[in-house]
């Protein structure tokens, strides 16, 4: 979805066009799956940060035109609403001082960033859900002057003939509330991991992936509040389900198919399993034709960039036109901090790493409707969450991931021949985070119970500890 279109405005020839196209380029995948054409260089990563743009009054700041061209940055682009920036690192081969080159890349780009904004009496704040956004904020009059949101504006609705989107999240309060447009979506910024994967590898790593969610989503969790309501640890999950809800083919268009997801099964065999599921059940949104040749499957990345698996398959080129695999972990809000990000990231991929590399294969031993279960009561509980693991056992997941995923994520950083120095610093956050049980939603929670539901009050409060540098775990509530 990170690609402009040419038009918003389409005939039925240009969707049986694009969906002859989309055809073709899978039977082409298809065919380097089977040929083994991928590149065999894997275990490169990056990531994508959400933010938000703010006022002197700690209000969404809808400028990001103009702060895009003065920060004249190619790590940085727009987001949905004019209030959203995306910030990109670059990808590095996973060894060496990688973890600390992302950081402190991700730190200079930050100041940068923040500079800029400065300069339109503006900040930049890196949480899930802004507490002082409302739903009025989130209007067309503030989407992005980009015409792909505007197509997806209308392609969805049109898809669900014109009904409003129903936001129904219980949590902690019971939030429930009709919206006319997919901006909702926009109250949603994450945290997006990427991993580029050789071919033998992106099945195991993908349902590892899938797996690792529910620890990954309670660690990080950081989106407590929408619309002034207490409702889930990462009231960001339901509130992306929610926002662009739409089905699949066969008058399903309210059924159990959905473009944000957690899937509907692990990998068997194949990535292509996944893509064919994406040409056979899911309707084109955006049927942009291009003039490239199919060997860029363009319109098979457009049509995969509609679809919002919370882990997604990626199809990619390296520098010398190789296709490359890789997957995209999802379930992270943005923030709290720079340093939390990047720790966040270390241990994604040293657990990710091993338990890929397990002797028996971890979607074996836990069944896929039971690790969808376990993502959601993750998202909703945070640490405070039990979920079931491998043995059939029911445990705390603030347990499982102190005794047995940050060590295997230690583990799987060492193998990768990440400096000793960069895991110790980076997992030691994540460590102490868990001790203290302190992300950031708990945070905002507790802030909240000490001073007020004010929610200036705590975005102010909250933005004047991010540019701390601190980790969530050392802040205080004073």
């Amino acid at each position: 979805m990170g690609q402009e279109i040419q038009t918003s405005q389409f005939s039925s020839e240009d969707f049986e066009r694009f969906k002859a196209r989309l055809s073709a380029e899978t039977a082409l995948l298809q065919q380097w799956l089977e040929r083994g054409q991928f590149s065999h260089g894997g275990d490169v990563g990056g990531f994508e940060l959400e933010s938000w743009l703010v006022d002197k009054d700690a209000l969404p700041a809808p400028v990001n035109e103009l702060f895009l061209e003065r920060l004249d940055s190619p790590l940085a682009s727009p987001e949905l609403a004019r209030f959203n920036v995306e910030v990109n690192s670059t990808p590095r081969q996973l060894s060496g001082s990688a973890l600390r080159d992302m950081h402190d890349e991700l730190l200079q780009t930050w100041a940068h960033c923040r500079a800029t904004a400065a300069s339109l009496d503006a900040d930049l704040v890196m949480i899930g859900i802004l507490p002082t956004v409302t739903s009025d904020m989130l209007s067309l009059a503030n989407m992005s002057n980009m015409r792909r949101y505007r197509a997806l504006n209308q392609q969805v609705f049109r898809l669900r003939h014109g009904k409003p989107m129903e936001l129904n999240i219980k949590g902690e309060e019971h939030l429930q509330t009709v919206h006319r447009n997919v901006m909702l979506e926009a109250a949603a910024t994450s945290f997006q991991i990427h991993l580029k994967v050789t071919q033998a590898d992106a099945v195991r790593v993908v349902n590892a992936a899938m797996v690792l969610s529910a620890p990954m989503v309670a660690l990080c969790a950081n989106s407590p509040f929408l619309f002034g309501a207490n409702l889930w640890d990462e009231t960001r999950i339901p509130l992306f389900e929610q926002a662009v809800m739409v089905g699949g083919y066969d008058g399903a268009a309210f059924g159990p198919i959905r473009r944000v997801t957690f899937g509907n099964g692990y990998l068997r065999e194949s990535p292509l399993e996944w893509f064919r599921e994406n040409l056979e059940h899911y309707p084109v949104l955006l049927p942009m034709l291009v003039d490239d040749p199919p060997e860029r499957l363009s319109h098979l990345r457009l049509h995969n960039g509609t679809i919002w698996r919370w882990n997604r398959p990626l199809v990619g080129f390296d520098e010398d036109g190789t296709p490359h695999l890789r997957v995209e972990h999802r379930v992270c809000p943005a923030g709290p901090s720079v340093v939390d990000t990047i720790a966040n990231a270390a241990l994604f991929y040293g657990a990710v790493y091993e338990l890929a590399r397990t002797e028996k294969p971890l979607e074996s031993q836990l069944d896929f409707g039971q690790a969808r279960d376990n993502f959601y009561q993750a998202a909703k509980r945070g640490l405070r969450a039990s979920i079931k693991w491998v043995n059939g056992e029911t445990v705390p997941i603030r347990q499982l991931l102190k005794e047995y995923l940050l060590p295997l994520a230690y583990l799987g950083l060492e193998k990768m021949a990440i400096d000793r120095a960069d895991i110790d610093a980076f997992l030691d956050i994540v460590a102490a985070r868990l001790e203290s049980g302190r992300n950031g939603a708990l945070w905002q929670r507790e802030y909240v119970a000490r001073h007020s539901a004010d929610m200036r009050m705590l975005t102010e409060a909250y933005l004047k500890r991010q540019n701390s540098g601190l980790p969530v775990h050392e802040w205080d509530t004073e």
